[in-house]
């Protein structure tokens, strides 16, 4: 059960600040009613995204992944191999004729490569490292970052932001030194202390912030609790929370009793948005790039043919942060030479050789996203992509025939949870279901059949901000410690 907050002092206004794998929320609540912070210009949502370019400059959000796809538009690159150091190929003792030997010495090259023309280096999907105990520092131009240093700058726009609000709405608060920091059941990673040392990197960097004044509370149960703030008037006692984001699937039992709970079982897995993005990425888009196609090209003394080698590009592809390394002469070679077959193929791989070239990748995705967003509401969408001469109409069906296994792995997860519980769907009386992948009509239809007339959704994409903020108001906050052993 979350323990009591003991405050420095009162607080007069609750603020909660939700750092997810792919986006960022954040929320204010004076007592009576939540006010969500703008932490973009024209959203409350932000990516969860660093960006820093060669003069260490950094900037955060949307501008992050917009300066870092700019920066590589076009680009070619060229990749050396890393120095680690220089090693002596002599000893540099004494020669035959009683003269000292040159020491000469020999650079020493490693495996890693250096792209000597990136502009910048772009994080996102940070918090996923976060209980990983053997993360090593990671390298940005020769210089060595920790992961506190990647997310504070987050941490200090959505405080910039909050503190705009505060002042522009005329809110009463007291110094902008607190917040009620979110944390999912388990972080990501096989360590048995992966929580605690996940929770102790966050509170150093929402240090760093200035939130001097801090305090926990599980994703889930906030979810719960915003949804008991805007339904004062229910009664339910047992809950199932299923917050199914861009990251993570994580399910929480609660037992209530008034405004606190009580975990009964926890479940959590790797499944989110991100995951079903990148299948429908190689079902959909993969075919219409060069999938599957052949390949004929002279060889020695015989004309060769084979299928394209697509595999060596699929990796690249599908983690958009990184396909810019699509833009080398091993990969856009073999390219040139395909587009010459005068073949109705070789319009796919002229339609691959641009999006390498215009580092289209995260463009690619925002269309997959949209497009996932249509088939919520309604039975097709159209996938429009004019800079690719792409355009597809994928039905519901379709679409949830492609993730069928993923739908899988989510009814396994609910029942597995039901499973640690020792409860079955019966003994629940509310579920709240919260997070942008569970708007996908099969999944509420997974929750519906087994959780009949009990299912409910709420603000997927801010409950857990506002609930940080009325726990925090209220006290329900536990320590770094505490929230460990929850």
């Amino acid at each position: 059960m979350s323990g009591p907050n003991h405050q420095q002092k009162p607080i007069t206004l609750g603020i909660g600040v939700d750092f997810g794998t792919s986006n960022s929320a954040a929320a204010l609540f004076d007592g009576q009613n939540v006010h969500l912070v703008q932490l973009e210009s024209d959203s409350t949502i932000m990516p969860s995204a660093t960006y820093i370019d060669r003069d260490f400059k950094i900037v955060t959000g949307q501008r992050a992944i917009s300066q870092y796809v700019e920066s590589n538009i076009g680009r070619k690159v060229e990749l050396s191999l890393e120095v680690l150091g220089e090693g002596r190929t002599t000893t540099g003792q004494l020669g035959d004729h009683g003269l000292p030997e040159e020491a000469n010495t020999a650079k020493i090259y490693g495996q890693s490569f250096i792209d000597g023309g990136q502009q910048g280096r772009l994080f996102r999907g940070t918090k996923r490292l976060l209980g990983n105990t053997n993360t090593p520092r990671l390298m940005v131009f020769e210089r060595a970052f920790r992961l506190v240093a990647l997310i504070t700058p987050l941490l200090l726009h959505i405080k910039k932001k909050i503190a705009a609000q505060v002042g522009r709405h005329s809110l009463k608060a007291d110094p902008i030194d607190h917040a009620c920091i979110g944390h999912p059941v388990n972080f990501d990673g096989a360590d048995t202390n992966r929580n605690r040392r996940a929770l102790e990197l966050l509170s150093e960097a929402y240090g760093h912030a200035k939130f001097s004044r801090q305090s926990y509370y599980p994703e889930p149960i906030a979810a719960a609790l915003s949804y008991l703030h805007d339904n004062p008037g229910a009664t339910e006692q047992t809950l199932l929370a299923v917050d199914f984001g861009g990251g993570t699937l994580d399910l929480c039992i609660l037992k209530r009793s008034q405004a606190r709970f009580s975990v009964v079982a926890t479940h959590g897995i790797g499944l989110g948005g991100d995951h079903i993005d990148q299948l429908l990425f190689r079902e959909l888009l993969f075919p219409l790039l060069g999938k599957g196609e052949r390949w004929r090209r002279a060889g020695e003394d015989r004309e060769i043919e084979t299928l394209f080698p697509f595999e060596e590009y699929e990796d690249l592809l599908l983690n958009w942060a990184v396909s810019y390394m699509l833009n080398q002469n091993k990969y856009t070679s073999p390219l040139m030479q395909r587009i010459q077959q005068p073949d109705a193929a070789s319009v796919k791989f002229r339609r691959l050789y641009d999006l390498i070239k215009s580092n289209h990748s995260y463009l690619l995705f925002q269309h997959l996203k949209e497009m996932k967003a249509t088939l919520s509401d309604q039975q097709e969408a159209k996938l429009d992509i004019p800079e690719l001469d792409i355009e597809l109409l994928v039905t519901r069906q379709q679409f949830e025939s492609i993730i069928t296994e993923l739908l899988a792995k989510f009814e396994k997860a609910v029942a597995d949870v039901l499973k640690i519980g020792g409860l079955t769907p019966n003994d629940m009386q509310l579920v709240i279901r919260t997070g942008g992948s569970s708007l996908i009509p099969a999944v509420k239809r997974i929750l519906d059949n087994q959780f009949c007339g009990m299912v409910i959704e709420h603000d997927p994409f801010t409950s857990v901000a506002a609930g940080l903020a009325i726990a925090e108001y209220l006290g329900l906050g536990s320590t770094g410690s505490e929230s460990t052993t929850s």
